[in-house]
């Protein structure tokens, strides 16, 4: 899931060699990811009402439903 995030995104920001989306297990069922990014590109990973942002956690739900999983995508 990782590096999917880390596609999508990439494809999303100015400056892709600035990304970095950290993996942290928190126990066996949930999973959060934390995406950091130049201050410019911040807000084209949230999109306007938050709507890109939301869009790349469906994209992931899908990935946790079908692993049974949950996931937690924070942006900082």
């Amino acid at each position: 899931m990782k590096q999917i995030l880390e596609y999508i995104i990439s494809l999303i920001v100015q400056k892709p060699e600035d990304l970095k989306v950290t993996e942290t297990k928190i126990d066996d069922l949930n999973i959060q990811y934390i995406i950091s990014a130049d201050k410019d590109d911040i807000g084209k990973i949230i999109g306007k009402q938050g709507k890109i942002i939301q869009a790349i956690r469906n994209i992931s739900k899908i990935w946790a439903i079908k692993n049974n999983k949950q996931i937690r995508i924070d942006v900082g």
